[in-house]
């Protein structure tokens, strides 16, 4: 039986971290890759290296695969075309992809579906800022609807000016929205899972930690949270997945306030907040996404013991990363790199840890992560 091919649109850490399980799946993993030193070049069975505007380039990319997914959510119109007319599954699907692509058009199927938004409004003119300001007691978030990530295409404002060079750049279109500055106690995130026969699968709600925009620590299942808004946020999440006809893994990222949350954004793919399953879970979030995107039975996503961390391992001092595994004395540390060039700041790698005690393991995945990035100098 030969064995199933599937497409990969991009070729960063995400789909890096798609071969591994792919390989134990006996799935060949085929990776459309910008150049051939990305990330997921090494590790994929297959690449092809081009742009996915190229119609050329994603018709030897669609050639006898199973499937093609994603990676990240800035996919070209002409790609699902590509799929469409090949006769190859692309999923998530062109529709359900566009409420992760756009902002506006996610807030908007959002409150259709009476789930809870923060209060938002799309922003064209100064005016328009000007009085959605007044409304939230002059402080606001300003994003644009499309293309921000990791703290990109965000922007907090106090006056109607703060907005307007974007304003300007939008050129009165709605490419921007305001949203109220939520008065959050923390970050939340939930993954699920979801085949295109129906078949749902959460994993535990966790706490996220931002930091310049960044999500910089993971913990599963979040401290001291309350059956009420664990399930809250799990079904949030897997009402989503349902309405909007995801296929794959989905995180939705969330404000608590009081005993409630918040939705902040959405992203259909594997997702950092869901990096600590790699380890932590029955079935990490990468395996569950291949799994799902080929109609298999979805794994089991219990935690393997009562705590799971994740630390992202960033770009600084040390520039030769795979010394660090020599140099982090800890069996139970798990360090992912993701061979891309260092950068201060650069998301390079992750760590992640399992145990039954938090505060050690959180202690541990940090100081793994300092050794990544200057040796553990303090």
């Amino acid at each position: 039986m030969t064995a199933p091919i599937i497409a990969v649109v991009g070729g960063g850490q995400l789909a890096r971290m798609m071969a591994g399980p792919a390989t134990e799946m006996g799935i060949t993993l085929r990776v459309l890759v910008e150049s051939a030193t990305a990330s997921a070049a090494g590790p994929a069975h297959e690449i092809i290296v081009g742009m996915p505007a190229d119609a050329g380039v994603i018709a030897e990319l669609l050639d006898g695969v199973a499937v093609v997914t994603w990676e990240h959510e800035h996919i070209p119109p002409g790609v699902f075309s590509a799929a469409r007319a090949a006769g190859v599954p692309a999923l998530p699907s062109a529709a359900a992809l566009g409420f992760a692509q756009d902002k506006i058009a996610m807030r908007t199927r959002m409150d259709e579906l009476g789930l809870p938004n923060p209060r938002w409004r799309a922003v064209a003119t100064h005016d328009d800022v000007e009085d959605f300001l007044a409304e939230c007691g002059s402080i606001a978030v300003l994003k644009t609807a499309r293309g921000g990530y990791d703290g990109k295409g965000v922007r907090i404002i106090r006056s109607a000016a703060d907005a307007d060079d974007w304003i300007s750049a939008a050129a009165g279109w709605p490419h921007l929205l305001a949203e109220e500055l939520v008065p959050f106690s923390r970050e939340l995130a939930v993954q699920v899972a979801r085949r295109p026969s129906g078949e749902t699968s959460a994993w535990p709600v966790v706490e996220s930690t931002q930091r310049n925009g960044v999500c910089a620590e993971v913990i599963a299942p979040a401290p001291h949270l309350s059956a009420h808004v664990a399930e809250r946020a799990r079904s949030i999440a897997l009402t989503i997945a349902s309405e909007l006809d995801v296929v794959g893994v989905l995180a939705v990222e969330l404000f608590q306030v009081g005993d409630d949350v918040v939705i902040n954004e959405l992203a259909m793919r594997p997702h950092n907040s869901g990096h600590w399953t790699m380890e932590g879970a029955v079935t990490g979030q990468f395996e569950q996404h291949l799994r799902a995107v080929l109609d298999l039975p979805l794994g089991d996503t219990s935690l393997v013991a009562p705590w799971a961390v994740m630390v992202n391992a960033l770009g600084g001092v040390r520039q030769e990363l795979s010394a660090a595994h020599a140099d982090i004395d800890d069996a139970g540390v798990r360090l992912h790199l993701y061979a891309k060039d260092v950068r201060p700041g650069r998301k390079v790698g992750h760590v992640t840890v399992v145990g039954d005690d938090l505060e050690s393991i959180l202690q541990r995945a940090r100081s793994a992560a300092d050794i990544v990035r200057d040796g553990g100098a303090s």
